[in-house]
């Protein structure tokens, strides 16, 4: 034990140590929270974990009290959408910002969301060339944001008018195999499928086979029944969305197809991993009655002048927006959609497709879990998982992120309080650590450790 101490010390002195001192570390693998915390912080990674009674402090480091505060991963969010930044007319935005995307919006919508606590995020559409750029660039330090993983363009039966340089076209099995191939040399983390309904059930096959040939998972469109059984039948890895119909309830049959899927990855250890992405539909109608949020300074952050400008001017009329004229039909069928799911087996993770209009970066991902907790009963401890623990699971880096751990990232946020009763508090962390750097502290943005480099 001297020995431990004594290389911990040195350590300190020769390269730095960052010690996180005080705080009730609830380290998202779902256990008893660890009280009076000590986190020892080496470079990009965790060094050691104990207690102010157990793990002494090394002389030289550099101490961060977190006293009266809770101390978790960093969240992350898995289905947002840099490209896109609250705007509410797709039609004129995707023309009018597509050579924007690169240099301005997707950094823009990254710095977002890191500093609202999300130090890992999952980007599904994008155009090819900017989504691997800016994951690029956050890897080597140029630009703030969170770890991103990224899926390029939505592969679908025919790309809508004006969006070709990030939906692609998959007319048949052939091409289906021969854009994933190309997606898979690009580098993408991911491969996202809409529409499957129109693809069919062999095209979306081979699209899938393909993928996991390469040693991709794919993440499938799920709005509507056929999308969903064929991706069950199909092997998507990871379904999206809760349904925009109004139906009441997922049908017999898929319920009977959930669950069988999910015992079967219960076994192969495989399970049955699902996004609902629900909080923007339950929260619709209190931004009608209260549509402050939509003047929050957090979401201009690294936008122009005339970008603000241009999405306060879309936004001025919340309650005619054609995008949410369906929302008071769909909310209440909800509960029940969710609860199918959860009930069925299914994996639920954080995702809250920011970027979607009034859907700002800054402030969707605690919003999600607020309202799974306070909205649909899900335990905190639970929720807190869904948004840390699966999702690195999900994407094979476990070992390197999603919990609190000795040899981990150290993706490290605070909260003053107890998360546990109130899980809105995490709307403000008052730190936020991603690889070791402290992006705020005691509630301050660092601007320093934002600066491009």
């Amino acid at each position: 034990m001297f020995a431990f101490f004594a290389m911990l010390a040195a350590a300190a002195n020769a390269a730095g140590i960052t010690a996180l001192v005080g705080g009730r570390l609830i380290d998202g693998q779902g256990g008893p929270p660890l009280a009076n915390s000590v986190i020892l912080v080496e470079g990009e990674r965790i060094l050691a974990i104990g207690t102010v009674a157990t793990l002494p402090v090394p002389a030289g480091a550099a101490v961060v009290s977190t006293d009266g505060m809770d101390v978790l991963p960093g969240l992350w969010d898995m289905h947002v959408h840099l490209m896109i930044n609250g705007h509410a007319d797709y039609t004129h935005w995707d023309k009018a910002y597509l050579e924007r995307f690169g240099p301005e919006i997707m950094p823009a919508g990254a710095v977002q969301l890191l500093l609202a606590g999300v130090t890992s995020a999952r980007d599904l559409g994008g155009p090819l060339a900017q989504s691997i750029a800016i994951r690029e660039d956050v890897k080597a330090g140029r630009k703030p944001g969170p770890r991103l993983y990224v899926s390029g363009p939505f592969l679908q039966k025919k790309p809508y008018p004006g969006t070709e340089a990030f939906r692609w076209g998959v007319a048949n099995a052939e091409e289906a195999r021969a854009k994933v191939r190309i997606l898979k040399a690009a580098g993408v983390d991911v491969i996202k499928v809409v529409d499957q309904d129109e693809l069919g059930e062999a095209t979306t096959r081979a699209l899938v086979d393909e993928a996991h040939k390469s040693g991709l998972k794919v993440v499938g469109h799920s709005h509507l029944p056929e999308e969903i059984r064929i991706g069950l039948k199909t092997g998507i890895d990871n379904f999206e969305h809760t349904g925009l119909g109004a139906a009441p309830r997922y049908p017999d049959d898929i319920m009977a197809a959930l669950e069988a899927r999910a015992a079967e990855g219960r076994v192969r250890g495989n399970p049955l991993y699902w996004t609902p992405t629900i909080s923007g539909l339950f929260n619709h109608a209190n931004l009608l009655t209260n549509p402050e949020k939509l003047d929050d300074a957090c979401w201009s952050r690294g936008l122009k002048p005339d970008t603000i400008a241009d999405i306060k001017a879309s936004l001025k009329n919340v309650a005619a927006l054609e995008y949410n004229q369906l929302t008071p039909r769909r909310k209440p069928t909800l509960a029940t959609k969710f609860n199918q799911l959860r009930s069925a087996g299914a994996i639920l993770m954080i995702g809250t497709d920011s970027g979607i209009p009034t859907a700002f970066h800054c402030q969707t991902t605690w919003n999600e879990l607020d309202v799974w907790v306070n909205q649909l009963g899900v335990p905190p401890m639970e929720a807190i998982q869904a948004a840390t623990y699966w999702p690195a699971k999900f994407m094979g880096v476990e070992r390197d992120s999603g919990t609190v751990a000795v040899g981990k990232y150290a993706d490290i946020i605070t909260v003053r309080g107890d998360v546990l009763r109130t899980i809105a508090l995490l709307q403000n962390p008052a730190h936020i650590m991603k690889g070791g750097t402290l992006y705020k502290r005691d509630g301050v943005v660092n601007e320093a450790a934002l600066a491009p480099r």
